[in-house]
Formats: structure tokens, C-alpha cells, sequence
């Protein structure tokens, strides 16, 4: 009996010391190492490892490079880190986390106070780092409904007046990287302060080292929580990279440094005010605080600088908003609005948005919108929407929409669609649309889609379709389409389609593939109709013709000559013409070919008109896939203004038998047999 109590004892002691030691928390670990001039950041990853547990510190407060050398034998971790760092640091955990950080400072909050007996009084004192000790520069003080504005200078000090009519009286502290700091003031009183500020970004200067991890990065973000949300902990929040007034060309020329810090430290604080009047930026009937206030009416003598409209606002000169306006906004030369537009925008010069518009912009050199706009741009030179727009762009120049587009542009110059496109383009150089368009394109020069298009292409010079098209192009000297063309081409000189299923009409046109009807004095199909003809007939007995096409319709290019050649007991001729054809199956190695000709037969000059025209219709044999026989009958009218004759050329091509329509105009029927090769 004593045995077995004995035996349960020592389990239950055995268990007891595996839960203590289980249960230890990562500073009370124990460590045995031995370290020999190794750098800290290495000594840290082989603790880590160790104990089981992770490190987490700000890379700018601990010298990672730093050489150390110490023997420790089953010491705690604890110990170990009052070895490695003094006693202005400190260790803290939370889960299986240990953070190393800088002890905060003491200080006192107020050192001085003294009744002030006029109608204001001031707070004056110095901001430090809390975990650093060292002051706060360009630090931001402010008093919320006083909207009483201070700046902190190199040495961290600040001055903020205040009126001592307010019962209350409570000052922020506001900084980027550092969580607000608010304190209630006692009125009244003139006072110096001393106040803290807690960092809470250290964004890529955070590193953590984890079990396993041999090489300690140098730039790993990193958000550390503990369960009751201490204030020592770090919180990484990712910087936002949307553009900010302050960054554009002009925000960063017409507000100053200063203001620029303060918009940077006051970036979570705006409140709203019914009106305000302003002289220059800065200078406020709202104070310096101006640029956090959203107000219903703003009148700038010269220029402003507020947190926004909600209303009305007329500036002599520009505008500047950080975050949206609303109504009517009247700059003489600018305006600059961070956010969002809704009403109607005048700038002498410029307008610009950072976000979207729902409303009328009119500039008289341009208007810039970041984002989507919904409403009409007219620019005196140019106009810019980096998103969706529906409505219509008018400028001197040009217009740009960088995606969808519903809606019409209309420059002098040139537009540009760079996603799909529903409505019409009108301008005097170009227009541009990059995805599809449902609509009409119509420029002094060229248009291009670069996708499908479904509508009308009309240019002074050229019309591209990169892709398929329903509809027509249009233009003096050239239509190009990459896909299929179902509609028209129209061009005095060329038009190409890959596959062609309308109809294009032009002195060259080419498709690689042709459902359609082509007309011109060179049609060419890639994978279409091509015959090289060698034939007789009844006027001159050496004829020979190139046609090609497609089996709908051909082009034909024909030479003749008489035998009077090459003899000069012999009256000669020549000829030359331009015909169209087509070819109409019958069997498998049958057809029928129908072929209208004009031609003009040279007779020993240039200054009479002899002009023969000639329906043929020729039944056609196929030998084999590249020789074809060919004969039939043909009609023939002849017109001809010449009654002398040229000394060894002939007079009249017409035969002995033929109809007369007066003098110059004679008709009979004929015949043709020939070859076809290809």
C-alpha cells in the first residue's frame, strides 16, 4: 500500500514539473550558450531557436551588427537579454512573442501654470517620442473646436493660442507614424506642457525572428497584438498611395512645406463649418486649420486651401479641396479637388479631380479626372479621364478616356479611347479606340480601332479595324481591316480585309479570303479566283487577259494586238482594256462565264476615241485543276471619233456586217475561244 502511494506521489509530481515547464513563458525559458564574437542579430535567431519563441523589435533602436561574447549555463532568457541590452530597454511579451523596445520616458505633464487675464492664453511646451525621449519635430497641436493650429519646430517645441471664452478646452497631437494623442487642458491658464506620443507605424523598420529562422531579414512588416491592446505594441498599417492634392504639380507650388506636414499629420481629423473666407492658404477665417474644415460656402479673395465643399465655393485665382465638393465650384484659373466632384466646375485654366465626377467640368486650357466620369468635359485644349466615362468630351485639341466610354468625343485634333467605345468620335487629325466599339469614327485624317467595331469609319486618309467589322469604312485613301468585314470599303486607292463577306469598291482591293463582291481596277483574293487567259476572237486574233477575284465577281485586265505587226505591208492595232466577271457552275467540270469589256484600240494616235465594249459568254471545260478551254458567243459596240486613217494602222474594226447607230457607233455580234491557266 505505502509502494503504490508512493508510486502515485511521484506521478503526480512528474506531471506537475512537465505542466511548469510547459506552461513557462518565453522571458523564464532556460538557454544554455556559449557565444564568441557573433553579431546580436545572429545571437537573437539561435535564442529564438533555442527557446521556441519569436523576437520582435524595431530595427532602428537595436544594433544588429554589434559583436558579443558570453557563457551561460541553463540561465533564463531573461537573463540573457539584461546581458546583451542596458537598462534603457525593456522586454515584453505577449503570446509566444518577445518584444524588445525602449523603456518610455518620464515626464511631467504640465510644469507650469498661470491664470491669464485677458481673452486668451497660451499652451506652450515640448513633444517627445515616447519610447526614444528625443522631441518630436513638425509635430501637429491643435485644438478641435477652436480650430487653433500649432507646429512644433526643430527642438519639438510648440505655442498654441487659445481664447478664453470656451468653458472647455482639450489639445490633439498628431503625427505621422504615432497614435493621436489627446489631453483635457484647464482653461484660462497659461501653461507649459510636456507630452508623449506613442509610435505605431514602424512600417519596414520592424523585424521579427522566429524559430527556424537562421537569417534575420532586415524589411518584414509585421502587426504584433496583444489580447487587452496594450499601447506598447506595434501596429503596421500599410500606407495608402492614392495621390493626395498635395502631390500635384501645382498643390506642391501653391501649399507650403508646413502645410503639407500638417495634412500628412492630420489625415484622420476634418470637421465641418458653415462658411469661410479666405486670402491666401493659410490665412482663414477658419485659421490655419482651414485645410481640415468642410465647408457650405468658401470664398477665396486670392486662393484657398479647405478640407471641402459642401455648397458653393469662388476662388479669385484656384481652389484647393482634400476631399470632395459638391454644387458649384469657380476658380479664375484653378481648381484642385482631392476627392470626388458632384455639379458643375469653372477653372480659367484648369480643373482637377482625383477621384470621379458627376457633373460638367469646363476648363479653358483643360480638365484632368482621375478616376470615372459621368457628365460633359469641355476643354479649351484638352480633356483627361483615367476611368470610365459616360457623356461627351469637347476640346480644342484633345480627349482621353482610359476606359469605357459611352458617349461622344469631339477635339480638333485627335481622341483616344483606350478601352471599348459606344458612341461617335469626331476629330480633325485622328481618333483612337483601343477595345470594341459600337459607333461611328469620323477624322480629317485617320481613325483606328484596334478590336471589333460595329458602325461607320469615315476618314480624309485611312481607316484601321484591327479586328472584325459590321458596318463601312470610308475613306480618300485607304481602308485596312484585320478580321472579317461584313459591310463596305469605299476608297479611291486600297482596301484590305482578311475575310471579306460585303463588298469593297476601290482602284486596289485585297482580301485574303472573299465571300463578297470586290470592284476595282485590281482585285485580288489570296485563296480566290486568279486565270491567265490566252485567247482569239473576232476583232483581234491575239488577245491575252489576267483575272482575278473570286468566282462572284473578278477583275480582268486585257491586252489584244493584230497581225499587222512586225509587217509593213500589213495595217496594225493594238488594244488594251478593264473588264468584270463571273463564273456560274454547271457541272463538275462545266461552267459558264459571263464577262463585260471596254477597251480602247489604239489606231497611230492619241487624239481620237476608239472604244470597243463586249459582252462574252463563254462556256468553260476544265481539263484538269490548272487548264481550262474556253468559247462562245459575243456581242460588240464600237464607238469611234476617227475618219483618218494612219498610215499603216487600220480605219474601222468593225466587220462588214454590223448594226449602225449614226456615224460613230456601230454593233454585231462575234465570237471567242482562248485558254485559261491556273
Amino acid at each position: 500500500m505505502k509502494k503504490t502511494g508512493l508510486c502515485a506521489l511521484i506521478s503526480l509530481l512528474f506531471l506537475f514539473l512537465f505542466d511548469s515547464g510547459k506552461a513557462q513563458t518565453p522571458l523564464n525559458r532556460t538557454v544554455t550558450l556559449e557565444v564568441n564574437r557573433q553579431q546580436l542579430a545572429h545571437v537573437l535567431e539561435i535564442i529564438s531557436n533555442k527557446a521556441n519563441f519569436y523576437f520582435s523589435y524595431n530595427s532602428n533602436i537595436v544594433k544588429k551588427d554589434s559583436l558579443v561574447t558570453f557563457n551561460v549555463h541553463s540561465r533564463s532568457v531573461k537573463y540573457i537579454l539584461d546581458l546583451l541590452f542596458n537598462e534603457g530597454y525593456e522586454f515584453k511579451e505577449s503570446g509566444n512573442y518577445i518584444i524588445i523596445r525602449r523603456k518610455p520616458i518620464q515626464v511631467q505633464l504640465v510644469t507650469n501654470q498661470a491664470v491669464s487675464e485677458e481673452n486668451q492664453y497660451y499652451v506652450s511646451g515640448y513633444i517627445f517620442d515616447d519610447q526614444t525621449g528625443d522631441k518630436v519635430v513638425n509635430a501637429s497641436v491643435f485644438e478641435k473646436d477652436q480650430l487653433a493650429y500649432a507646429q512644433t519646430n526643430t527642438e519639438g517645441y510648440f505655442k498654441l493660442k487659445l481664447k478664453s471664452r470656451y468653458k472647455q478646452a482639450s489639445i490633439t497631437v498628431s503625427k505621422q507614424y504615432y497614435e493621436d494623442t489627446t489631453i483635457t487642458i484647464r482653461p484660462k491658464y497659461n501653461q507649459q506642457l510636456s507630452i508623449t506620443i506613442m509610435p505605431v507605424e514602424i512600417s519596414d523598420q520592424t523585424t521579427i525572428i522566429g524559430p527556424y529562422t537562421f537569417q534575420a531579414p532586415d524589411s518584414i512588416v509585421i502587426a504584433v497584438r496583444s489580447p487587452d491592446s496594450t499601447h506598447w505594441l506595434y501596429t503596421y498599417r500599410k500606407t495608402d498611395s492614392v495621390m493626395v492634392v498635395e502631390k500635384t504639380a501645382m498643390g506642391k507650388f501653391l501649399v507650403s512645406t508646413m502645410q503639407q506636414i500638417q495634412s500628412i499629420n492630420l489625415s484622420k481629423f476634418f470637421t465641418v463649418r458653415p462658411y469661410q473666407v479666405s486670402l491666401v492658404p493659410g490665412m482663414s477665417s477658419n485659421g490655419k486649420l482651414n485645410s481640415q474644415v468642410i465647408n457650405n460656402f468658401s470664398f477665396n479673395i486670392l486662393g484657398g486651401y479647405s478640407g471641402g465643399v459642401n455648397g458653393f465655393e469662388l476662388g479669385g485665382l484656384f481652389n484647393i479641396d482634400k476631399k470632395d465638393v459638391r454644387f458649384v465650384q469657380i476658380g479664375g484659373l484653378l481648381n484642385i479637388d482631392g476627392k470626388s466632384f458632384t455639379g458643375v466646375q469653372i477653372g480659367g485654366i484648369h480643373n482637377t479631380v482625383l477621384d470621379s465626377v458627376i457633373g460638367v467640368q469646363v476648363g479653358g486650357i483643360g480638365n484632368f479626372v482621375k478616376r470615372n466620369m459621368n457628365g460633359w468635359q469641355i476643354g479649351g485644349i484638352y480633356n483627361h479621364t483615367g476611368g470610365r466615362f459616360t457623356g461627351a468630351q469637347l476640346s480644342g485639341f484633345a480627349n482621353f478616356a482610359g476606359k469605357e466610354f459611352k458617349g461622344m468625343q469631339g477635339s480638333g485634333n485627335y481622341n483616344v479611347a483606350a478601352s471599348s467605345f459606344r458612341g461617335a468620335q469626331v476629330a480633325g487629325w485622328g481618333n483612337f479606340a483601343r477595345g470594341n466599339t459600337l459607333g461611328t469614327q469620323i477624322a480629317g485624317n485617320l481613325n483606328i480601332n484596334w478590336k471589333d467595331f460595329e458602325g461607320a469609319q469615315i476618314s480624309g486618309l485611312v481607316n484601321l479595324n484591327g479586328r472584325h467589322m459590321n458596318g463601312a469604312q470610308i475613306s480618300a485613301m485607304g481602308n485596312i481591316n484585320g478580321g472579317e468585314m461584313r459591310g463596305a470599303q469605299i476608297t479611291t486607292l486600297l482596301n484590305y480585309t482578311k475575310r471579306l463577306k460585303g463588298f469593297q469598291l476601290g482602284l486596289i482591293n485585297i482580301a485574303d479570303t472573299s465571300d463578297g463582291y470586290s470592284i476595282g481596277l485590281i482585285n485580288i483574293i489570296m485563296k480566290g479566283y486568279h486565270k491567265l487567259s490566252l485567247y482569239t476572237n473576232d476583232v483581234l486574233p491575239f488577245n491575252g487577259a489576267f483575272k482575278t477575284g473570286n468566282s462572284k465577281l473578278y477583275s480582268i485586265l486585257l491586252a489584244g494586238v493584230s497581225v499587222g505587226y512586225g509587217n509593213d505591208t500589213l495595217d496594225k492595232a493594238w488594244s488594251f482594256g478593264y473588264g468584270i466577271g463571273r463564273e456560274w457552275p454547271v457541272a463538275k467540270k462545266w461552267a459558264l462565264n459571263t464577262e463585260l469589256t471596254s477597251q480602247h484600240i489604239y489606231l497611230g494616235d492619241w487624239d481620237h476615241l476608239n472604244l470597243l465594249n463586249r459582252l462574252n459568254i463563254n462556256a468553260y471545260f476544265k481539263v484538269n485543276k490548272y487548264i481550262s478551254l474556253f468559247a462562245g458567243p459575243a456581242f460588240s459596240v464600237y464607238y469611234s471619233d476617227q475618219t483618218i486613217k494612219n498610215e499603216g494602222y487600220k480605219m474601222d474594226m468593225a466587220p462588214e456586217s454590223n448594226f449602225k447607230f449614226g456615224d460613230k457607233v456601230k454593233a454585231w455580234f462575234g465570237f471567242s475561244a482562248g485558254i485559261d491557266f491556273f
